[in-house]
């Protein structure tokens, strides 16, 4: 974007029609004409009635805006909004989707650790698992997002949970039959993968209909501090848990959480709003184009798209690489590993509950791109990382950078459900994840493939020095020159998405 796109999106915000009735009203429109001089007295006696009237006028204007806006009249007082701890229904989404990711964490160190310990696979190996679970959304993630869009989204949160547990559960059973291959491994990730499709796009598009707007943000820093704490109890529980019994079996709490989940979202009382169906002359290729299109369109949500997919792309190839790493180059157990992983989440609980701060501090957009640029390069400690002492850079070399991460996702989660339409969320979401994640195949097998030929300490050296440059691409858009995001298509100045 120019710079002088930019700076009109800032002049005309500042000419926002919530903003007109004051300057109006700051405008003298008392004065009269006077008329001949014969009738002056006449005139002037008119005028001062008409000068009545209008400050009669005036005065209930006034009071009406006060009664419309009492925010606005008296912002000394605001209304105190109830604690969304004392909201049931969020309660039962956050107790399902806390549990839920502690499984997962248990899941994300013991299923590399079945593959490099029972199954002795090379670390190409665990690139392809990696990107197996990623495969997914370049085939089904922007059809996914149509269908999330046209069935209720609970149904498809619990349809995603079931298919979920089987497949985790399968690793299990089949190591304790004695069939277990790396085939099946990959397998269960692919699958893994296209249940994460639906899940992911239709909890985001969810959470909206559960909550009022101005609870979102709220609602999103909880969810997301719970998991972040979620994953840094059961990464260390899933090491201690392996170390304790096998990798294999610690998969079977994975499969339990999902059951738990399952059954918070069907105790939710709330029913969904209906939403209108898809237009008689409307076919899924056109909602998925209208979808796309949107998200293509739009100057902040297509920056915010770009910057998401390169850095994903550089930073998989690294993520794939760490329990390599841990293991092979500096030799720890499960238990250390779960420990030192656990840093990523100790950070990310960090910017969830910081995040609301930072933002009401240097407003939204400023936020977006300070937490950004700050936090990531130092993730280039993690490759500094040495025995002893030396693993604490490893430890920082997560928690910063994720605390950063996560901060970026709480504000920006906030932002995106409440800016898009409430009948395009899941289309604009599953396209945004289809850009976002469709690299992330191809660098966890380019990460895995490099380490390989060139170790993984100098892989981790380039994939981790890339992706802190990266986030420059940040400034390139309007981002640069607001303090807050838009909170609408229109607000900022710009045609609106769906019809430029």
């Amino acid at each position: 974007m120019s710079t002088s796109t930019s700076i009109g999106v800032e002049e005309l915000d500042l000419a926002d029609p919530e903003m007109q009735p004051s300057a109006i009203g700051g405008v003298d429109t008392g004065s009269v004409p006077q008329g001949r001089t014969a009738d002056q007295d006449q005139d002037q006696d008119q005028n001062r009635t008409a000068d009545q009237d209008k400050n009669r006028n005036r005065t209930a204007d006034q009071d009406r805006t006060q009664d419309q806006n009492p925010d606005q009249a008296q912002p000394q007082q605001p209304a105190k909004r109830r604690s969304l701890w004392r909201h049931r229904d969020f309660r039962l989404l956050w107790v399902g989707e806390t549990v839920s990711v502690l499984g997962s964490a248990v899941s994300g160190v013991a299923l590399p650790l079945v593959a490099l310990e029972t199954m002795h696979a090379a670390p190409y190996i665990i690139g392809l698992m990696t990107a197996a679970a990623w495969l997914p959304w370049l085939v089904l993630g922007l059809p996914a997002g149509a269908w999330i869009d046209r069935l209720p989204r609970r149904r498809t949160l619990v349809a995603a949970n079931a298919a979920s547990f089987l497949l985790v559960l399968s690793v299990p059973v089949a190591w304790w039959l004695g069939v277990l291959t790396l085939g099946q491994l990959v397998a269960v990730e692919l699958l893994g993968g296209a249940a994460g499709v639906f899940f992911g796009p239709a909890l985001g598009a969810y959470i909206p209909s559960l909550l009022d707007p101005e609870d979102l943000p709220e609602g999103n820093a909880k969810l997301e501090g719970a998991q972040q704490a979620a994953v840094v109890s059961g990464g260390s529980l899933g090491g201690l848990l392996i170390q304790a019994v096998t990798a294999a079996f610690g998969l079977v709490v994975d499969a339990a959480s999902y059951v738990v989940s399952t059954v918070c979202l069907l105790a939710i009382r709330k029913p969904e709003p209906e939403r209108p169906g898809p237009r008689p002359d409307s076919s899924l290729r056109q909602e998925i184009r209208d979808g796309f299109r949107f998200l293509a369109r739009d100057p902040y949500l297509r920056i915010l798209t770009i910057g998401a997919a390169v850095d994903n792309f550089l930073l998989s190839g690294g993520q794939a690489l760490l329990v390599v790493f841990l293991v092979r180059d500096l030799g720890l157990s499960a238990g250390g590993i779960g420990v030192l992983m656990a840093g990523d989440c100790l950070g990310g609980v960090v910017g969830a509950l910081f995040a609301g701060r930072i933002a009401r501090r240097l407003g939204t957009a400023r936020a977006l791109l300070t937490l950004s640029l700050a936090s990531t390069p130092f993730g280039l400690l993690i490759p500094m990382a040495t025995h002893g002492p030396g693993l604490a850079l490893f430890a920082l070399g997560l928690l910063i950078p994720a605390a950063g991460i996560v901060a970026v996702n709480v504000i920006g989660a906030a932002w995106r459900q409440a800016y898009c339409p409430p009948d395009m969320l899941g289309r604009i979401g599953s396209s945004g994840s289809v850009v976002s994640f469709c690299l992330i195949p191809l660098g966890a097998l380019a990460g895995g493939a490099l380490a390989t030929v060139i170790g993984v300490r100098t892989t981790l050296w380039l994939v981790l020095g890339a992706g802190a440059l990266a986030k420059a691409i940040l400034l390139i858009g309007p981002l640069r020159t607001r303090r807050d995001l838009p909170e609408s298509p229109n607000s900022g100045g710009l045609p609106a998405a769906s019809e430029a």
